[in-house]
């Protein structure tokens, strides 16, 4: 039995996961998870550098996630950096100070190696999965799509269109303009029509990760606090993500917060809940299932395949 602690830096959050790994019967036992908005993204699209104020939280939050990690008993910490962290040109800067302060060494992942590590962490240990399906990870700075089956990743795509990174690029208000909306649509369109071809045979069995999907998961089955086993395998409909961004994008900051949204998601819910959508309309998909998996269970795989070789 290994115990390690797998961390997804993200654009807007950082996840943890600690979980047992058994290289004998190929097993990924969590144990612990945790979320933290860190917002290590903030204006980052804009500047390409990681500033002061988020620098701060990131180490904040690092510092939090090794007491954990020590309290567990994980004797491995694996920390990966997406898409806040490859815009950033002082990237090496920020991994540098953050294993000094903290211990923890960030690798800084490729949008490629991102999406490849969601595809297969967010159906890690799932049964009676379909030969063909598609993933898809609606982050603060990028959008991954994966097609493949449960042993073979066929292709993937990385999109520089996030939750974060278009609602500082498009929305100066909550509720946003209807010009500002529609603008953010059609960048959207855009992204999305020059990259979705290759990935319309799997539009029957899609699933979606990161916290746009779990969230919508959530205010769709009218939850107040998040609850991983209602969450987990959750049909999400076209109809209902449609009725949902429909919702925010006339409500207020507050309103939203009212609608059982963490503060820290709810300025940015409205764009992930439209990329989404536009997602699901330009393939066609009509139902997705929600996966609250991803990134840190793919780190979670990857070491067990390492602790399986002879």
């Amino acid at each position: 039995m290994n115990r390690v602690s797998c961390i997804d830096i993200g654009t807007n959050t950082a996840l943890l996961l600690i979980a047992d790994l058994e290289p004998a019967s190929g097993a990924i036992l969590p144990v612990f998870h945790r979320q933290t908005i860190v917002r290590l993204g903030e204006r980052v699209d804009e500047r390409k550098l990681i500033g002061a104020e988020a620098m701060e939280r990131l180490a904040a939050c690092m510092r939090e996630y090794r007491r954990i990690s020590e309290e567990y008993g994980a004797g491995t910490i694996i920390a990966g950096g997406t898409s806040a962290l490859r815009d950033a040109s002082n990237r090496e800067g920020v991994i540098a100070a953050i294993s000094t302060e903290t211990g923890i060494d960030i690798t800084c992942i490729s949008g490629n190696e991102e999406a490849e590590l969601t595809f297969f962490g967010a159906v890690a240990g799932m049964n009676s999965l379909p030969e063909t399906f598609m993933v898809i990870d609606i982050g603060g700075g990028s959008t991954e799509i994966s097609i493949g089956s449960p042993d073979d990743l066929e292709e993937s795509v990385s999109m520089d269109i996030g939750s974060v990174r278009l609602t500082e690029r498009f929305f100066s208000a909550c509720p946003p303009s209807t010009d500002a909306f529609e603008a953010a649509r059609e960048e959207i369109n855009r992204v999305l029509t020059a990259n979705i071809i290759p990935f319309f045979e799997a539009r029957e069995a899609v699933y979606g990760v990161a916290g746009t999907l779990t969230t919508l998961a959530q205010v769709s089955q009218r939850l107040k606090q998040f609850d991983a086993l209602k969450v987990q395998n959750y049909p999400l409909t076209f109809a209902e993500v449609d009725r949902m961004l429909e919702k925010f994008r006339s409500c207020s900051l507050e309103e939203i917060v009212a609608l059982g949204i963490p503060k820290g998601r709810a300025d940015v819910i409205t764009m992930g809940a439209l990329i989404l959508r536009q997602f699901m309309r330009l393939l066609g998909v009509a139902e997705l299932r929600v996966s609250i998996q991803g990134l840190r269970f793919g780190l979670a795989q990857k070491e067990l395949l390492r602790l399986q070789q002879p």
